[in-house]
């Protein structure tokens, strides 16, 4: 009995070898296999080999699935097609967050296009040893709102040291706290009318907490010289004092919120979104002041790729890439949470 138990052991293990040789074998590519135990600096080298492929148009370089799911700006088309086709070059500015544990990696940065940068957000995810997820976002000139992609293109420009901290692992909180806090932002953010999240009043913000957005910092921005002390002027403001003001009541839903990225050694929530505004541009600031929002009297909308850096439950850090896109966009990724 004990010998054919160890036959049949035996039988197992050599088709789990197969199975897993298989596996990897399928994997591979002109850049070689991706491990089945992808870690950080797998993850991270992965978006070096993604955007070697673009720049050669040739998806073939990477370890991807059969039925491999790939989007640009939400927009569900084949591997290969739209920016693959149209890449010039890799720009200098890269940013990129790894969940090993979920095998998702996140980059937000600049690559070239039509002779200049652009700005693109990159989610892969990896699963037993290929790619199955691709989704990507690109803000490009013209593309409106605030944003110097110049500026983030620039030699020498790179993300703040403290994205980077290591937090000891007893230190680190759980995926669903920070999750909590991450979404709280875009709960505080809706309908935005000063009086914290969920009508709370207090909003989880550090109170050196400062964002960017498509390369321009849309808080602590120094005022104009010249400018009248009573002007309502929200990129001069942190973000507490932004959400405390009701400055954002402009944005009338997020929804479709998703947070398939969690990178626990570095404390920060990727986060997807899609933001609806213009169809109100006039409000009450909480000081009992009238607003209006200029130039926001259309439906639009801002497909939103966002990364909040968090330390002791608050956000410090936020940076955003989001193009404008139809209104109310429906996003092609499944799971999202809808706003209220």
């Amino acid at each position: 009995m004990r010998s054919a138990f160890a036959a049949l052991g035996a039988v197992v293990l050599v088709a789990a070898a197969i199975v897993a040789g298989s596996l990897v074998r399928n994997a591979e590519a002109s850049t070689g296999p991706i491990p089945l135990n992808c870690n950080r600096a797998c993850l991270e080298d992965l978006v070096n080999q993604y955007r070697a492929a673009l720049v050669a148009h040739d998806p073939k370089r990477l370890p991807v699935s059969a039925d491999v799911v790939y989007t640009e700006n939400d927009q569900k088309i084949d591997l290969g097609d739209g920016f693959w086709k149209t890449a010039e070059g890799i720009g200098n500015y890269k940013h990129i967050f790894a969940d090993p544990e979920a095998g998702q990696v996140g980059f937000m940065g600049t690559m070239r296009e039509a002779g200049g940068p652009i700005l693109m957000s990159l989610r892969l995810r990896v699963q037993l040893g290929r790619i199955t997820e691709v989704e990507s976002i690109y803000f490009k000139p013209g593309g409106g709102g605030p944003n110097n992609i110049a500026a983030m293109d620039a030699p020498g420009y790179k993300p703040e040291d403290l994205w980077f901290k290591t937090i000891p692992p007893a230190q680190r909180p759980s995926r669903q706290e920070m999750i909590s806090v991450a979404d709280a932002y875009f709960s505080g953010l809706q309908k935005n009318d000063g009086k914290g999240v969920n009508g709370t009043g207090t909003y989880p913000f550090t109170n050196d907490c400062d964002r960017i957005e498509n390369g321009s910092h849309t808080t602590n921005v120094p005022r104009p010289p010249n400018e009248p002390k009573d002007a309502v002027n929200g990129f001069a403001l942190d973000c507490m004092a932004q959400f405390k003001l009701g400055y954002y009541f402009v944005v009338q839903s997020i929804h479709h919120r998703r947070y398939p990225l969690v990178d626990a050694e570095h404390g920060v929530v990727w986060s997807h979104a899609v933001f609806d505004q213009g169809t109100v541009n006039k409000g009450v600031l909480s000081t009992g002041q009238e607003y209006t929002f200029r130039g926001f009297n259309r439906p639009s909308s801002i497909l939103v790729s966002e990364a909040f850096l968090i330390e002791n439950g608050k956000i410090r850090r936020v940076e955003m890439i989001g193009p404008a896109s139809t209104y109310h966009l429906n996003s092609a990724w499944p799971g999202g949470l809808s706003g209220n």
